[in-house]
């Protein structure tokens, strides 16, 4: 695990936590030697996550569309790799990272995180996912989740390759350790 992935919100949301929690994983990631991908804003808690990393001298790589990038793209990033669509930026942010990590942020966000989680569910990469769960943002999902395996949605060992945390030393710790399990998602059917 050496660059990793952050999906997060193009708003800084109602709470200062989330921007000072957002300052602290960026830190983490730095003083970690992780590398980080990024949606590639300027904007929101995106802009806090770059800006942080920057600041404290980390590699930061920023994948985003080009009609984004003209309204809100960073410039001051290590790269910033422009994209046509934003199914190109999501391969390509799966690409380079090898983790994810979802902080607060909205459909996008959620998106793009369902969207790895769902890959490995298939079989498709065994690399490690999280939320990092400031001010409780996640914890409905969570719960959420454990409901769906509760109800037969979801299995057990697809809910444990994704860690919840609300420490960022401790999510990247659990996270290095996690095994994405090799679970047929249709055991009874192949």
């Amino acid at each position: 695990m050496k660059t990793v992935c952050i999906n997060l919100g193009s708003n800084s949301g109602n709470n200062r936590v989330y921007m000072e929690k957002t300052i602290i994983l960026a830190k983490t990631l730095v003083y970690n030697d992780y590398r980080v991908v990024y949606g590639g804003a300027d904007i929101g808690l995106m802009g806090v996550l770059a800006d942080t990393v920057i600041k404290h001298k980390g590699q930061i790589v920023g994948i985003i569309p080009q009609d984004i990038a003209a309204k809100v793209g960073h410039n001051n990033l290590t790269q910033l790799i422009v994209v046509n669509t934003l199914h190109e930026r999501k391969q390509k942010m799966f690409e380079l990272s090898d983790a994810f990590i979802a902080l607060p942020g909205g459909y996008g966000t959620l998106e793009e995180i369902f969207e790895i989680l769902t890959w490995a569910q298939l079989g498709y990469h065994h690399k490690a996912m999280g939320f990092f769960t400031i001010n409780n943002y996640y914890k409905k999902l969570e719960e959420f989740l454990d409901n769906a395996v509760a109800e037969g949605f979801i299995k057990q060992e697809h809910r444990k390759m994704v860690v919840f945390e609300e420490d960022a030393a401790l999510l990247l710790k659990k996270m290095k350790e996690i095994k994405i399990p090799l679970v047929n998602k249709w055991k009874d059917r192949i």
